[in-house]
């Protein structure tokens, strides 16, 4: 049987989002895999760079909404104790990146959170869900309980 060597947490900051992150990093503590995460900008326009979706987090600029993505990122990864060669802040749509970046790094375990959506929000899909049907490699959706009162 082959262990997972690479887990790729996807992370969006929800209010759930540190319970996503303890499973992944304890998954990867139980395999002693590597962890890397990703965070996709789908918020904020896009500048013309020539370096693609993938953001340098060392290099400056002068846009104010994209430094403070960074900053937030850096503190978050920081204090995840994710190694800073395994961090990868992106734009685009979140499943496509999550995917393609997997697919690039040879991730073999995808982990996302699930709100578990029903009706119209399920036929829309949701990022965890097309992680579930287009990835390449294991996903593991964490179910995310709504509070009910």
């Amino acid at each position: 049987m082959q262990y997972y060597q690479h887990i790729l947490l996807a992370a969006d900051y929800s209010e759930h989002a540190a319970t996503v992150a303890a499973k992944a990093q304890a998954l990867a503590n139980l395999y002693q895999a590597k962890l890397s995460i990703i965070h996709v900008l789908d918020n904020i326009p896009m500048p013309d760079t020539g370096y693609g979706t993938v953001i340098p987090l060392e290099a400056g600029s002068d846009n104010v909404l994209l430094e403070t993505e960074k900053a937030r990122f850096i503190l978050y990864c920081d204090r995840l104790g994710i190694d800073p060669a395994s961090r990868w802040l992106v734009w685009g749509v979140p499943k496509q990146e999550i995917i393609r970046l997997a697919n690039q790094h040879s991730v073999d375990l995808i982990v996302a959170g699930s709100h578990g959506r029903h009706g119209l929000a399920l036929l829309l899909g949701s990022t965890a869900n097309s992680l579930l049907h287009h990835a390449l490699c294991d996903v593991i959706a964490v179910r995310l309980l709504q509070d009910v009162t």
